[in-house]
Parts: structure tokens; sequence; C-alpha cells
């Protein structure tokens, strides 16, 4: 069996790449363009891939992409496929008994539905199926290829992976003990985190959140455990790899892992996150990254129905999306101003009604000259989202309880404030009360105990399920700081007076220029200490036993470590796509960031990883690339899943009602 680990060098020279580029380039040259005969004409081949690889393939590879690699036919390895004898096949799978069987019933046998076959595994194959693929006889002469790609996780962004683990929620904390499920779901996770750092040619510091107790009387439970175990599973992973003669992997370490769980802040995924990334996914009914848009039909009919993505290709969602959404409402009315400044036509057009122009009003007018309808397109959709997300905002009165929650977070509010909230408004969306008091429960953990937060919820009048919710809180509370604050605050009296500490302090050096941007998940502060090295090793142990090195090192020592030349991972890299765009000049390309990434990023430090257990949230995902920028250190988000509030709350009123499917309950 052959482990690739070949270097993309060839496809970038010393260029900085950042984890989506590497593992498209792996993808299509690694894998799909090393398929190939030397001696044939054509070079068209068929690709098989299983329900996982393809959703692999689809997060990093467009079709373009691959049919530009001689690739003229997509097949899924479970579906019956039509036999095409004279052409080659790759097939890209995980290595399951299921998969190889499938293999070996295409090309073993007198009429294989193939000629030769090109296979690339997914992750490690074990030596039982490798002995199985052996043993049958008629396909050796097939097989033109047997490696180990090593590549099994869903590069969703240019920063961020997840291992698609969507129940690791329900498994990993609705049960008192380890379950069957858990065990399975964690040593997935793990061997998918591996294929991280074998795709990157890294070898990481292995950190992670400890278990602790906060007093003798309270006993770790195995909720407590899962970033440990977790770190364990990874840890034996990677030193498989390192074993490996054949694999050139990383003897020494070339970059920091740091292993959390959603216990860490049980609050990102639920409070309103005020960036137009974040509010798209929040408030519009997307599906993944696809919006469905409507234009104005060319023939003068109805508006037609149109589906987009927003994604990285896109350079107007590239610039704006982790901007706030008043910013960017703000920015795309300058932009559409600034085009129909330039265009005399466009001037012309509007000029007959005098006064100012709404960014409406600059839309039709753009949209009304068919010569620029190439260039309006994306601009115009921008508009109409952001439009359709500030409606949104006014009409349910998402603002207010936005700086209720906020407050709430800070210690500027407490349970006078939300009782208040609930008596004025009675009609506020079910959605925005439930929100409200699950994260006054974060915030107030020795309320659930009491009858407080059940007459706070009477009052909200919220049913049965959304009440789960709100108690299932108390399940991601283990290393929280709302346990300490608790404590040190516990009183024998309730007093709805008393002010307590805030789970957040204010950012020192960090004006909020916009409303509701106070609010900043605890990885931010995490990854920073990180950098510095000031973690506290007790709580953060590091798996690698480290040499003094590592921990003891001074500041000025840490401070050479992230300013160090990019020559640690084995990959090639080259200037991360999402980079800080300078403002466009031309009202419509947002002078994308891929024609002005700085040339700092050329001599980016170690990567930094962070995995959270439980699913991430995109404010998580702003910090990643804010501090990217910030420490000059590429930091990847890795999570099992990529969760927005609404899937979030869904998944945690299922840690008590297991005998409920995600399809029968809706937020």
């Amino acid at each position: 069996m052959s482990m690739s680990d070949s270097d993309t060098s060839s496809q970038g020279g010393s260029e900085y790449k950042n984890l989506r580029q590497i593992t498209r380039d792996r993808l299509l040259y690694e894998m799909l363009r090393s398929a190939k005969r030397p001696d044939s004409k054509s070079n068209w081949k068929v690709l098989i891939m299983d329900k996982v690889t393809v959703k692999i393939m689809s997060c990093s590879c467009k079709m373009v992409d691959i049919t530009d690699e001689g690739v003229s036919l997509v097949e899924d390895i479970n579906k019956r496929r039509q036999p095409l004898p004279t052409m080659d096949a790759v097939y890209y799978i995980q290595p399951t008994k299921e998969n190889v069987r499938m293999l070996l019933s295409d090309m073993a046998g007198r009429t294989p539905l193939y000629r030769d076959a090109y296979v690339f595994f997914s992750s490690s194959v074990p030596k039982e199926l490798v002995n199985y693929i052996k043993k049958e006889q008629s396909i050796k002469s097939r097989l033109r290829a047997m490696k180990e790609m090593n590549l099994e996780y869903f590069a969703i962004d240019s920063q961020c992976f997840i291992t698609d683990n969507t129940m690791a929620l329900e498994e990993l904390y609705g049960n008192e003990e380890m379950t069957r499920k858990g065990d399975e779901c964690l040593n997935m996770m793990a061997n998918r985190i591996a294929t991280v750092f074998a795709s990157l040619l890294e070898f990481p510091f292995v950190r992670y959140r400890a278990a602790k107790s906060l007093d003798p009387t309270t006993m770790t439970t195995i909720r407590d455990l899962i970033p440990t175990k977790l770190a364990a599973a990874v840890w034996n992973c990677l030193m498989k790899y390192k074993s490996l003669k054949s694999f050139n992997f990383p003897q020494t370490e070339t970059c920091e892992l740091l292993i959390l769980d959603r216990s860490i802040d049980p609050i990102a995924p639920v409070i309103h996150e005020w960036t137009y990334d974040a509010m798209c996914h929040d408030l519009l009914n997307m599906d993944g990254n696809k919006y469905v848009h409507e234009v104005a039909s060319k023939t003068g009919g109805l508006p037609e129905k149109k589906e987009v993505l927003l994604e990285d290709h896109d350079p107007v969602w590239l610039e704006l999306r982790h901007s706030h959404i008043a910013d960017a409402s703000e920015r795309l009315h300058d932009k559409m101003t600034s085009f129909v400044s330039k265009n005399k036509a466009a001037q012309m057009h509007g000029s007959r009604g005098g006064g100012e122009l709404s960014t409406r009003d600059l839309q039709k007018m753009v949209q009304a000259l068919p010569q620029y309808s190439e260039q309006i397109d994306k601009l115009s959709l921008h508009v109409d989202i952001a439009a359709k997300i500030n409606s949104i905002i006014r009409e349910s009165g998402v603002k207010e309880v936005g700086q209720l929650e906020q407050d709430l977070v800070f210690g500027d509010a407490g349970t006078k404030e939300v009782i208040n909230f609930l008596r004025t408004k009675p009609d506020a969306p079910r959605e925005s009360k439930l929100r409200l008091l699950m994260i006054y429960a974060a915030t107030h953990p020795d309320k659930y105990d009491s009858d407080k937060l059940a007459k706070l919820m009477e009052l909200a009048r919220l049913p049965s399920d959304d009440m789960n919710a709100v108690y299932n809180m108390r399940f991601l509370e283990g290393s929280s700081e709302s346990k300490k604050s608790s404590i040190s605050a516990f009183s024998l009296k309730f007093d709805v007076h008393k002010k307590r500490p805030g789970l957040r302090k204010e950012r020192v050096g960090e004006e909020s220029t916009w409303q509701l941007s106070r609010f900043y998940p605890m990885i931010e502060e995490l990854i920073e200490k990180l950098s510095k090295n000031e973690l506290p090793k007790n709580d953060y142990p590091c798996m690698n036993d480290p040499s003094p090195t590592f921990h003891g090192r001074s500041q000025s020592e840490s401070t050479r470590m992230a300013e160090a030349p990019p020559a640690h991972s084995m990959r090639s890299r080259r200037p991360a796509t999402w980079a800080r765009p300078r403002d466009s000049d031309d009202g419509y390309s947002s002078d994308s960031v891929l024609r002005h990434a700085s040339s700092d990023f050329k001599k980016m430090g170690r990567r930094i990883f962070v995995f959270i257990v439980g699913g991430a949230t995109r404010s998580e995902l702003r910090v990643c690339h804010k501090l990217t920028n910030k420490l000059k250190r590429e930091v990847v988000l890795g999570s099992s899943s990529l969760e927005d509030p609404p899937q979030f709350i869904t998944k945690l009123k299922l840690l008590t009602a297991n005998e409920l499917s995600l399809d029968d309950l809706e937020i």
C-alpha cells in the first residue's frame, strides 16, 4: 500500500497555500492527474465515489476542475452503473468492507466494468481489507494504483474544516456514560482530524481542555473527559503516521492544535451574531450556502427564482461576509453610488427625478442598462439580501433582544431586565424569547435547580420542547466561566437587583464601531493566549510531553516562534484568499482579495488549529480569519460540524428527547 505524501509545490512553487487550496491541489493533481496512461491518446476516465468522498470533493473542487483533469463521468459506487470497458476508473472511497466488495465486484472476473482502476482510499486501510483485495487474483493486473490519500475531512472554508459528525452533541452529551455510538463518533472524529495533518504534512503539539472539578464534592463526568479522550485518539493516529517509513510525515512538531468542546462557550451558538455571513444563515431560509434569489424577468413577467451560492468565488461576498450588517449595507450603497457616478448612461437615467437616490433606486437604475448586467448581477444580489435582512431585523425586533443578550453576557443586565422584556414584549418571536432564556440559563446556572427559570419560561409561554433546550444548556456548562461566576456569586437570598460578574470582559483596545458588536467568542482569548504561550498548562495539557523549550520558553522565544518563516509544513503555501481587501474603486469588483492579497502572508508563522467538539459557529470562524491577520499565523478552525442557531437549538432539544428525530423538531 502506497502512502500519498507528494509535495504539492509543483503546482504553486514556494507560495503560501491555505487549507482549502492544498486540499484542492491534492484531489486534482495528486489524485486525478496522476491517474493517466502515458501511452494513451485519450485520458478520459470515470470517477467513482461514495457518499462521504463526494461531499469531500464538492467542498474543495468544482465540476469544471474535475472535468479539466480528464473526468467525463462521476458515479456513485453504491448505485448500479453502466459498463465502460474502454475507460479507466478512479475510485476515491472510504476503506470500508462494503466499498471494497463493490470495487472487487466491479473489477474482478472476466468482464470488469472498466478497463483498469486507480484506487485512492480516503484514510488508512485496515490490514484485513488489504488482504481481502490481495486474495482476488484477477484484479491484480487491473489495479494500476492503490494509495492512501489520508484526506477524509470537509474543507468548507479556506480556514475551516469539519469532520461531519452532525449528531456529536446527542451522541456525546446526551448520556451519563459513554455509549458505543459515542465511542464510534470520537474515533471517526479523531481519524478525520488526523487526516488533516497527514494531508498538510503537519505534526502538531496536541493540547486539550482538561477535565477538572471545581470543588472536591463535584464528580468528573464523561462529558468533562471528551476533549481528553479525543486528544488521546488523535495522538494515536498521528503516532501511526509518524512511525511509517513509507510516509514522509514530519518527525518534529510544526504547528499547534488545541482541542476544545462546546462547553467552553455555550453562548456562541445561540446569541445573535451581527455579521453579514451569520445574519444570512440565521435569518434567511438558506440550504447550506444556497440562497434562492428572485430576479426580474427579462420578458417583463413574474420574477424568476434563481439559486445562488454564497461562497468564496463571489468577490462581493468575500469582502463583506465578516462585516457588521450595518457596515455591509452602507458599503453596498457606496458601491452602487460609485458605479452610477462612473457610468454616464446610468447618470442620465437617474437625473430625471432629482434628489438623493436610495440603494433600491440605484439598483433599478443600473438594472435598466443591459450593457452592465454582468457587472451588476453580483452586487444586485447582495443589495437584495441586505435589504431583506434589515427588513427582518426591523419587523421582528431582533435588535432589542440582541441588545439584552449582550447585556446579559457582559453582566450589564440580569433577571429584572429579562422579566421586564418578557412582560413588555409578549408578542416577540418565540425563537427570540427561547434564545434569550438559553443565554440567561448559561449566565445564571444557579437557576437550573430553582423555580425561577421555570417561571421565566412560563412567562415567555414557551412550549415543552423549547423548555428542554433551555434546561439542556446545563449539559454544556462543564468548563464554562458561568460555573465559576455562579459559585463566587452564590447567595441563599434571590435578589433580582444584584449584579453578577459578566461572562465576558470588554476587549481592551478594541472599540466597537457598530452597535451590538461587543460580543466575542471565548476562542478568541484562548487562541491569543496559545499564540503567546500563556495558556495555563494545568488547564490545557500537552499530549507531546514536550521538552522545557516548548512550555518553558520565554516571551521573546514565543514571539520568535509566532514570526518564524513558513518552512514548517512540508506542503507549499500561498497567500490566504480571505485577506482583508482594499476598498473597491469600480463599484463592482470589490477589489478582489485574490488580486490584493498582502505579501505579508508569505511570511506566516506556524499554523494554529483549534478543534471544537459539538459544533462551531460563524462567529468563531470570523475570529479565526481576524486572528490570522493579527497574529500572522494561519488559524484553522475545525469542528464536528458548523452550526447556525436554528440547527444547534434543534440538536440541543434532542439531548433528552432521544425518541424524536431531527425531522420532528422545528425552531
